[in-house]
């Protein structure tokens, strides 16, 4: 069974975020030293990472569900908790990641690349983060956001400068072994190559990448054979090499017929146009293989193909070929543009950008829909009713409430925010009471109160006895 995995499917999930911490600072003849809250820790991120010395996604197709480190809590004290971890998910030079939809993602090109697959949630803030002027010891913290999670398709495209395409047995295992140090396997029956054999190659100054891409036959492009699997791996290639077999012993197939195939099929395969070909005519040692070669040579070059015949076997006519090969990538790689330093984009939002929205959907519901508030009801602990007012007072000033009225909400309607399958619902209260205002008025707390001198203490204290005991003295026994 082979060992080369070209295509998984994987779950991954960041990190949560740490909830902030609510607490407030107390030592002697300092009850209410001032909240000191420490603020979560953020949750861990998932990266891919481009790695030289990987070649397979096997790993991931053995264990394809992976998840990184949530952050810590925040404590008292003004301690936040620690980041989670990061995950870092090597992959191999040419990775391309997909999502559900199977559109492209990202396209990983060259050591050292890296793209955030799934991002780590934010951790809430402690009190001591959310206090203010008018909000001087809050009772509650904001809670840590959850990771993302999802599910991403990993597809492996080989980076290699030269394709080697054409029938099973046809000598495209043979003739890379000996134009390179590749040693894959081969034999004389077919669908020998079950992974693409990767080998470099040196020809004068040149130094380039040659691939066998194997299991091409009538059908490929279609899902028949091993070529559907592997023809994505030629699509970053500089060149194709057609290696025909002209000492084949099927009575029903000729080299050009062959090229014919192979040509069709990479043509429904779509997007390989533009490469240019090479036409290597192999096994010309043997004797009726090389009376085919002179034969078929004038046809092929009248289409425009180079022709190159060779013997893998006997080592006949591969300094040519290598040269040749090496001339055209050379052509290939000074026609690239060059590889630009990393650019940031700028996306300003647009001036009338609220950051949300509103739609009214069913008969009195109404759902909001915003980076902002959707994160804000995430960060929420709605046990607690002064993290509720909380929240009521940042939608009030994102311009929740102004925009409800404006799409024709009334008291009692339904607002929803978020998706429909995990969405806050609640009724809606215009210019409802935040939480917050249940200890005073707003930006009061009677916490922070002055103290009473000892004085008047003394005589409220006297004044509550006094009064217990009026009460005793006119109780009357049964």
């Amino acid at each position: 069974m082979t060992t080369f995995v070209d295509r998984v499917e994987l779950h991954v999930a960041a990190g949560n975020g740490g909830h902030g911490c609510a607490s407030v600072h107390r030592e002697k003849f300092k009850p209410l030293g001032g909240p000191d809250g420490g603020n979560g820790g953020r949750g861990g991120d998932v990266v891919l990472v481009v790695d030289q010395s990987v070649t397979t996604l096997l790993d991931y197709h053995h264990s394809p569900h992976r998840k990184a480190t949530n952050g810590k809590p925040g404590e008292g004290g003004n301690r936040s908790g620690k980041d989670g971890q990061d995950l870092i998910l090597p992959v191999p030079d040419g990775t391309v990641v997909l999502d559900g939809n199977g559109e492209v993602l990202a396209d990983l090109v060259g050591h050292g690349t890296t793209y955030v697959a799934a991002d780590g949630g934010r951790g809430g803030l402690g009190n001591a983060a959310l206090a203010s002027a008018r909000r001087k010891a809050p009772g509650f913290a904001l809670l840590g956001e959850p990771g993302r999670a999802g599910d991403i398709v990993l597809e492996l495209k080989t980076v290699a400068d030269v394709a080697l395409v054409g029938y099973p047995s046809a000598g495209k295992s043979s003739l890379i072994s000996v134009l390179s140090a590749a040693k894959p396997k081969i034999a004389d029956y077919p669908f020998t190559t079950l992974v693409p054999n990767l080998g470099v190659v040196t020809a004068g100054s040149t130094v380039y990448t040659v691939a066998d891409v194997p299991g091409l036959i009538p059908g490929a492009s279609q899902g028949r054979g091993l070529g559907l699997e592997f023809l994505r791996h030629v699509e970053r290639c500089s060149v194709l090499v057609h290696v025909l077999d002209t000492a084949t012993l099927e009575s029903d197939r000729d080299p050009v017929s062959d090229l014919d195939v192979i040509e069709e099929e990479l043509r429904q395969y779509g997007g390989l146009d533009d490469r240019p070909r090479i036409v290597v005519l192999n096994k010309t040692d043997i004797p009726d293989g090389k009376d085919l070669a002179e034969m078929i040579r004038p046809d092929l070059e009248e289409r425009g193909y180079r022709v190159f015949e060779v013997s893998a076997v006997a080592h006949l006519g591969l300094k040519e070929l290598s040269f040749a090969l090496a001339e055209i990538v050379a052509k290939a790689r000074a026609a690239r543009p060059q590889e630009e330093a990393t650019r940031i984009v700028i996306r300003p939002k647009a001036v009338d950008d609220a950051g949300f929205t509103v739609t009214r959907e069913d008969e009195g519901l109404f759902r909001v829909r915003g980076d902002k508030p959707e994160r804000w009801v995430r960060q929420t602990d709605f046990n607690n009713d002064e993290a509720v007012g909380y929240l009521a007072d940042r939608l009030n000033r994102l311009g929740v409430e102004e925009e409800l009225m404006k799409a024709g909400a009334r008291a009692g309607d339904g607002v929803a925010i978020g998706p429909e399958d995990d969405a806050v619902v609640f009724d809606w209260e215009p210019t409802l009471m935040a939480g917050a205002e249940m200890l005073g008025r707003r930006g009061e707390d009677h916490r922070f109160e002055a103290p009473r001198p000892a004085a008047q203490r003394r005589r409220d204290r006297d004044a509550e006895r006094d009064e217990a005991q009026q009460e005793f003295d006119g109780f009357e026994p049964f």
